[in-house]
């Protein structure tokens, strides 16, 4: 018997399933044993991360921007970075010489900040105070983990908006928190 007839004849024994597939794009298909079928539902698209972003950003003495690349064991040597904070998806690799923080936070317009940056705030400010490296990471380094590091500076380091965006788009050019985070980000104001 060939390898394909019985690959085949393997096939027919496999316990039904159903996965849901989505597309970049929001697209949903069903897929099964036997079909690949279009669903009617529709959610969020995402960004598809190809390219390797293994350098992160430098916003202030201590305090790095990037994506999930980075926290590739030796892009936390090169920079000694001690403490990582994980918006949403976590660290791939960890290291017993760093600590890690995970915060499950979707990358969807309708999150609400809010409920997200007083820990993330006081992670990032312990980590400052210490005087060690943080990184601050998403999945691409683009809109959740950018949200956080423009509402960190907005909220303790007392910058409008505007300087706090900039200062952190010059740093990562490719930063493009969403929609939802945006309107949240220009109504922030400084703590107490």
């Amino acid at each position: 018997m060939s390898f394909l007839a019985e690959l085949q004849q393997r096939k027919t024994k496999l316990k039904p399933t159903e996965t849901i597939v989505t597309q970049q794009d929001g697209q949903k298909f069903l897929e099964t044993n036997s079909e690949f079928k279009k669903l009617d539902e529709v959610c969020e698209g995402f960004v598809i991360d190809t390219n390797p972003d293994d350098i992160p950003a430098q916003i202030l003495e201590h305090l790095y921007l990037g994506s999930q690349d980075c926290c590739e064991l030796d892009s936390l040597d090169k920079h000694f970075i001690k403490y990582v904070l994980s918006l949403g998806i976590d660290a791939p690799v960890k290291s017993p010489n760093v600590t890690y923080k995970f915060v499950k936070m979707l990358d969807l317009q309708n999150t609400n900040l809010h409920e997200f940056l007083p820990e993330c705030v006081y992670f990032i400010r312990q980590c400052l105070n210490s005087q060690s490296n943080v990184l601050v990471h998403c999945n691409a380094g683009v809109s959740r983990s950018a949200s956080i590091v423009i509402a960190f500076l907005i909220l303790d380091q007392s910058l409008p908006f505007e300087q706090a965006f900039a200062a952190v788009k010059k740093a990562r050019p490719c930063i493009r928190p969403n929609d939802g985070f945006m309107v949240q980000l220009r109504r922030l104001k400084k703590l107490g």
